[in-house]
């Protein structure tokens, strides 16, 4: 259906048309608000006809997302979710945030509601199993692993410390246990540790009994008021809706545990009954969704209308039966109750914290919080740069904001010192361990002791990648990083290949353009000052041995460079304090 100016303002579908458009042009007194005023908008419409009702339902979805109907119910800011991501195809895997899904042969897990939610589930993987979490090449050859082997957090391929056979254990641990089959992996891991202790192998064997401790005390946390022997694979879907925003909630059930939870915004008009919006968030979600179960409880049921053709479209998806309930009673309605509570205290601290951020500065924060999965607000921020013109002068710059606006007192220049040549690279990760070496806990020292909630790299993937090792090795890899490439002002975060894309018009994109022109400015201003100080220096200045006070000497005495270039040796060597080597070596040089 499209209003005057041809803008699409609702899409539907229906078994017979003519049915569903008599609905709409009956007695106003029959109608919703919310049908009455779409009415009075409409001005034309068009219909494409399909197949089945289930290539219906499907291509209603497809529509909706691209053109955004105001009278449709949709998922907020309805964009390609991100996925979890175990790629097989390397020879040692990774476990990466994507955001595609691919036939390539790689594990997939998801769809994710936010980047926040999967880097949560990523950073838990990561607790409980010891896969790497680098980028290089594994040859088995480096002289020694990164921190991450020593704190029991990787195997340490890179060093041989782990063979193929090895690695590719604790990666089938991690498809196992995100599959929800926490029972076999701890079972596994319960005969390695045997296995270990028989060969005195007893540091292993400890190194196992802390991990399938971890594991099992996770269990025990998410299976609280869940575990039923009656409960198979199921996922539990409640709202609570509010104005023109409802917050979905959804909990995944397998096994008869919970195995993770997530939350989702949806769109529309407030006058939509619940059922409807139970119905566009079934349609919408398992669209994407890599797992359809066999049952899925929801709070209201879906319209009659609608029922049959969503049940159709999951039987699809699935190849198998699905079934859509509405709990009456039991453990059921039990676990419904908790769902539903967990709804409305989630949109109410939503609420609550929207509240709180009115301002532009603090709605850029709130942005770059949920786009790059902070722990928290990003109050404090240092910014990176390298400059430098033909190779000559390699300065760094680190500038810092708080609160969105620049400290200057806390800023800080370093001239690099160990690095021949142009190496942007090496450059960076010399200026972050001196920074972040002197670096105390406890903050109390001075600006070198403040821990920042992010730090931001001028530069694209391998200027972050430098920053990572250099994170890695100190042991700082909980201090949240990034780097903002200018060509397409894209920003990128460790473990995630794609990079993020902030709007134009986004508060966000023009605090991290802020912050990345000050550090430029800043590293431009310092390079522009060790060129002016270069180019006032006399060729005097480049012979050792002669300082400051030997060089008013010399000048007094013959008035000029050029007077000390025509002097001889034996001349230059009866002014006070100068030699005749040193002599020599003036002349040479001069």
């Amino acid at each position: 259906m499209k209003n005057a100016r041809g803008a699409v303002i609702y899409v539907g579908k229906a078994a017979v048309l003519r049915n569903r458009l008599r609905s709409y042009f009956g007695s106003p007194a029959g109608l919703d608000r919310k049908t009455r005023r779409m009415v009075s908008e409409l001005a034309d419409y068009e219909y494409i006809v399909t197949d089945t009702e289930a290539e219906a339902l499907i291509l209603e979805n497809t529509l909706i997302k691209r053109h955004r109907p105001y009278f449709n119910v949709r998922l907020k800011d309805d964009k390609t979710y991100p996925y979890l991501k175990v790629d097989l195809a390397e020879e040692f895997p990774r476990v990466y945030i994507t955001r595609g899904v691919h036939q390539d042969g790689a594990r997939y897990f998801g769809p994710f509601a936010s980047a926040g939610s999967v880097r949560q589930s990523m950073d838990l993987v990561k607790k409980l199993f010891p896969y790497r979490s680098c980028t290089k090449k594994i040859t088995g050859t480096d002289p020694r692993p990164c921190l991450e082997y020593y704190i029991n957090r990787c195997v340490g391929p890179c060093a041989g410390l782990a063979s193929r056979e090895e690695y590719a254990d604790v990666v089938q641990h991690v498809i196992l246990f995100l599959e929800g089959n926490t029972e076999l992996v701890t079972g596994q891991l319960r005969g390695k540790m045997a296995e270990a202790a028989d060969q005195l192998e007893f540091e292993r064997a400890a190194a196992l009994r802390d991990q399938v401790a971890a594991i099992q005390k996770f269990e025990e946390e998410r299976t609280v008021k869940v575990d039923s022997p009656r409960m198979t694979d199921l996922d539990v879907i409640a709202l609570a809706m509010a104005a023109n925003e409802t917050w979905v909630e959804i909990f995944f059930v397998r096994r008869g545990k919970l195995i993770g939870r997530d939350h989702f915004f949806m769109d529309g008009p407030q006058d939509d009954e619940p059922g409807e919006v139970i119905a566009q968030f079934v349609q919408q979600f398992y669209a994407t969704a890599l797992e359809v179960p066999p049952t899925i409880l929801v709070q209201h049921d879906p319209p009659d209308d609608d029922a049959p053709l969503l049940q159709g479209f999951l039987r699809q998806r699935r190849n198998g039966a699905v079934r859509i309930m509405r709990p009456q009673r039991g453990e059921n309605r039990k676990l419904m109750q908790v769902v539903a509570e967990n709804a409305a205290e989630g949109l109410a601290q939503h609420r609550v914290k929207w509240l709180n951020r009115s301002d532009a500065i603090q709605g850029a924060l709130a942005e770059l919080e949920e786009e790059l999965s902070l722990p928290a607000l990003p109050r404090r921020m240092e910014c990176y740069d390298i400059s430098h013109i033909q190779g000559s002068n390699l300065v760094g710059s680190m500038v810092v904001f708080d609160s969105g606006k620049p400290l200057s007192r806390d800023y800080r220049r370093f001239k690099i010192k160990a690095v021949e040549g142009v190496d942007d690279y090496a450059s960076m990760k010399e200026m972050l361990t001196r920074r972040f070496k002197r670096l105390d806990p406890e903050g109390k020292v001075s600006a070198w002791g403040v821990i920042p909630d992010l730090v931001i790299i001028d530069g694209g993937k391998g200027h972050l990648s430098a920053a990572q090792e250099v994170m890695l090795h100190l042991g700082l890899q909980h201090i949240p990083l990034c780097s903002l490439a200018k060509e397409n002002e894209e920003l990128f975060v460790p473990h995630t290949p794609e990079s993020i894309v902030l709007p134009r018009d986004s508060q966000a994109l023009y605090l991290m353009q802020r912050i990345r022109d000050e550090a430029h400015r800043f590293a431009i201003s310092f390079h522009r000052n060790l060129r002016s100080k270069g180019s006032l220096k006399s060729p005097i200045d480049m012979v050792t041995g002669i300082g400051p006070k030997r060089k008013r000497m010399l000048l007094r005495r013959f008035g000029s460079l050029q007077g000390i270039r025509e002097a001889s040796i034996e001349d230059i060597a009866t002014v006070p304090g100068l030699t005749r080597s040193l002599a020599v070596r003036l002349k040479q040089t001069i």
